[in-house]
């Protein structure tokens, strides 16, 4: 399985703008074929930090997923709410299979 836990920073004012646009990335990601899970997560010390977990069956799958006009849309919504660049890191899901 292909892991990809993506760490973002947002502006705090626009916290509830990207939970938002998140909220419809991520509604539409768990229906792609490869799609394992896409797990929004927000630091509960700081509601500004989130991570995105984002599992797919393959790599081949998880770079598909970045070419859907969902996720397109939402990186193009986002990237002014940025106070950092994301930051992706990828990972090998080990356990469950």
């Amino acid at each position: 399985m292909h892991v990809t836990l993506v760490h973002v920073r947002v502006r705090p004012e626009d916290v509830d703008a990207f939970i938002l646009a998140t909220r419809a990335n991520h509604e539409a990601s768990i229906s792609e074929p490869g799609n394992r899970r896409f797990d929004v997560l927000q630091a509960p010390d700081d509601p500004a930090r989130f991570i995105l977990y984002e599992a797919y069956a393959s790599a081949a799958d998880a770079a598909a997923h970045k070419e859907t006009a969902h996720y397109l849309a939402w990186r193009e919504a986002v990237a002014g709410m940025m106070a950092e660049p994301r930051r992706g890191e990828p990972m090998n899901g080990l356990l469950p299979a």
